[in-house]
């Protein structure tokens, strides 16, 4: 029986290294969730939460953490090749998009039109599917010119 609780949860990296994890300033006064997604305010750095369509997804928020605006810093996990369990109660295909749905404490998947994640296994509906954040636009893919 899949887990039926809300939010992403860290299953491992493509590499099989250990987790990235940072500690970034949040930019808003609000209550990070772990198994929250987060993304870059792309001009103070600081981290907010991410929604369908957001440019500069970031990675899974370790921990959860009341935070003050530019004060808090919180645990982010940021590996661009990251895998993510989340319940989701459709069966899913290898290289599907999905969208992120669902607010603060209760983030999930959602059927695809901003190819924010990538699914990485088949899955049926009584399993977590696992994906990839790759919304195009992760930071640790992003070349300046």
């Amino acid at each position: 029986m899949a887990d039926t609780s809300l939010g992403f949860r860290y299953r491992g990296r493509l590499s099989g290294g250990q987790p990235t994890i940072v500690n970034l300033y949040s930019k808003d006064t609000v209550v990070h969730t772990k198994g929250d997604l987060l993304m870059l305010d792309g001009v103070t750095g600081e981290v907010l939460i991410a929604a369908t369509d957001s440019k500069l997804i970031i990675g899974m928020c370790n921990e959860t953490k009341s935070c003050t605006d530019s004060t808090t810093k919180v645990a982010v996990i940021i590996d661009e090749d990251a895998i993510y369990g989340v319940y989701d109660a459709s069966a899913r295909h290898i290289n599907a998009p999905l969208d992120i749905a669902g607010a603060t404490a209760a983030m999930t998947v959602a059927a695809d039109s901003n190819h924010d994640l990538l699914v990485i296994a088949e899955s049926s509906a009584a399993e977590e599917t696992l994906v990839m954040i790759k919304h195009g636009a992760h930071p640790m893919n992003v070349t300046v010119t």
